[in-house]
């Protein structure tokens, strides 16, 4: 009666709501199962997610973007439409969008010269980026203000000493 009662509940649930309306996304996986277990994920469909960091380095149609889990990061060779979404990558001046990858991992690419990478099927953003307000501190650059002089000085005086 149970199993009865659940099979109608679901299918209420896909009528009303439509299997479009149903999303489900795959848990990703982190570089460090990727890379310790390279070889049982080889030329499987995987679930990647970190932060767009570095160059977008757009080779024709494709590009390579490095997407860092916060552990290590992963070159995934990607179609440029699917780019759209990324307005920032990860550096001293910004933060990355964090994204999602959907692919094929390779632990050795044949036709990337043997890389571990990802060719990705479909992109999606979590989070955007942001540009980063980097200030000086003002104890720092007054730091380095006397320092400079103290050298300055010191060698001025080394100059006199000379003579």
């Amino acid at each position: 009666m149970l199993k009865r009662i659940s099979a109608v509940l679901f299918l209420v649930f896909i009528l009303a709501y439509g299997p479009q309306q149903v999303i489900c996304f795959a848990k990703s996986i982190s570089s460090t199962e990727l890379i310790n277990n390279a070889k049982a994920y080889d030329g499987k469909t995987v679930t990647y997610e970190g932060e767009a960091i570095g160059d977008i380095m757009r080779r024709g149609e494709y590009a390579w973007i490095n997407v860092n889990d916060g552990i290590n990061a992963i070159g995934i060779w990607i179609n440029v439409s699917l780019l759209k979404d990324i307005n920032y990558t990860g550096s001293y001046k910004s933060s990355g969008d964090k994204i999602e990858v959907k692919g094929i991992f390779h632990r050795a690419c044949l036709e990337h010269g043997g890389d571990l990478d990802i060719h990705a099927e479909s992109v999606r953003k979590i989070e955007s980026g942001r540009m980063i307000d980097r200030k000086t501190d003002p104890a720092k650059r007054n730091l380095s203000l006397i320092l400079g002089g103290v050298l300055v000085l010191i060698w001025i005086l080394s100059l006199f000493k000379r003579k």
